[in-house]
């Protein structure tokens, strides 16, 4: 492996921990990429038993804090986990395997004490799975605009409303759900977060949309969904803010992958180049294709100097929300170009599902999408920055 980390990036630590996840990647995921069914999925039994062995080999529950079991990383450790994970379309983030142990995420970790009981812990012991449900069909990247109501009743709230596009709604047992309680403060104070079971009475599973990734979305109806007070996440009025923490988290996490699957297209293309002739002449010989190389390595290596500053300063307690924007304007954005580039010298082989290029520039071209789109995070910036500099 080329390795441009500089020394100080990375503790010893941290770099034994990074090849022994990558050995268990090479070993247990990519001989496994070519049994993917048409939806990106493993076969059950496959991904059970590729669960044992997460589990045997001490990759588990990685971002879980120790009192509730997990290891409890902290978020640079996590990028550098997901990283080496993202080398391999079978632990894609798009299609939840929960190979390394159930999807948690900040939120369901802040829940308090009575909530942790009842929704926390069974997802932890897999009896229970959750989604997110924040996007609605005329609320996507701005969530002001959200119409999903939480109004008070007798017993704690009832809601109506409609979510879309919400990733393993079809499994899930129960969603965390944004909602505006107060629609004079929209954004700003107006969006409360909410635990409704989704065998509730009034939820509804309406349409499922099939992506080009491969998994199935869906929209959720609901009609007079009575929650009680116990079931209110936090502070009412504070749901926007625990949504931006969940979203910038779950940023970090795609410009981790991105930096794998680069890393990953890259190698594969390397090697095609140095062996794949036209013209008599090796394609690694053409200055074209030699800028082609050097360019998306160069994309490669800023990529992941910018996830683990952003992790950094979020573990050192600082606010990164700025950083995580500019992974996703930059990092996912250049995971993309990257993935791109190694289909384009692939020529036809790289259109074929030979390789795993073809569902790799699949998944990096919903991150460009998913977690807040590019244009709109470059807006936000630009607003950040014309301000400070103002």
């Amino acid at each position: 492996m080329l390795d441009l980390i500089p020394h100080e990036s990375l503790s010893e630590e941290l770099l034994q921990f990074r090849d022994s996840i990558r050995r268990f990647v090479e070993r247990e995921l990519i001989p496994l990429e070519h049994s993917l069914g048409p939806n990106g999925m493993l076969a059950p039994e496959q991904a059970d038993s590729l669960r044992e062995r997460a589990r045997r080999a001490g990759f588990w529950l990685m971002d879980v804090p120790e009192e509730f079991g997990g290891q409890g990383l902290p978020l640079l450790a996590l990028a550098v986990f997901w990283e080496e994970v993202g080398r391999s379309t079978v632990a894609s983030w798009v299609r939840d395997h929960g190979l390394f142990g159930p999807m948690v995420g900040p939120i369901l970790l802040g829940l308090d004490a009575s909530q942790r009981a009842r929704y926390l812990v069974p997802v932890l012991e897999g009896s229970k799975r959750s989604c997110f449900a924040q996007t609605e069909p005329d609320a996507g990247s701005d969530p002001s605009a959200m119409r999903m109501r939480a109004a008070r009743s007798a017993g704690g709230y009832r809601l109506n409303g409609v979510k879309r596009f919400i990733t393993r709604a079809a499994l899930a047992d129960f969603a965390i759900v944004m909602a505006v309680t107060d629609p004079e403060k929209g954004a700003r104070g107006g969006i409360s977060c909410f635990i409704v079971d989704m065998d509730a009475p009034g939820v509804t599973l309406a349409t499922s949309e099939k992506t080009l990734m491969g998994d199935s979305p869906c929209e959720i109806s609901f009609e007079d969904v009575e929650v009680p007070l116990a079931n209110l996440v936090g502070e009412e009025g504070r749901g926007f803010a625990l949504a931006q923490g969940y979203i910038n988290y779950g940023r970090v996490r795609q410009g981790a992958h991105a930096c794998g699957a680069m890393e990953r297209c890259l190698g594969l293309t390397a090697e095609y180049v140095n062996q794949r002739k036209t013209f008599g002449e090796l394609l690694s010989a053409r200055q074209g294709v030699q800028w082609m190389i050097a360019d998306a390595f160069t994309e490669l290596y800023a990529s992941r100097m910018m996830v683990y500053d952003a992790a950094r300063k979020t573990d050192a307690g600082h606010e990164a929300r700025l950083e995580t924007f500019m992974i996703k304007t930059f990092a996912v954005e250049a995971g993309f170009r990257v993935v791109d580039t190694c289909m384009q010298l692939h020529g036809g082989m790289g259109l074929t599902e030979d390789t795993p290029i073809e569902r790799f520039w699949r998944d990096l071209r919903s991150y460009r999408i998913t977690e807040g789109p590019t244009e709109v995070l470059r807006t936000t910036m630009a607003r950040q920055i014309l301000k400070h500099y103002s």
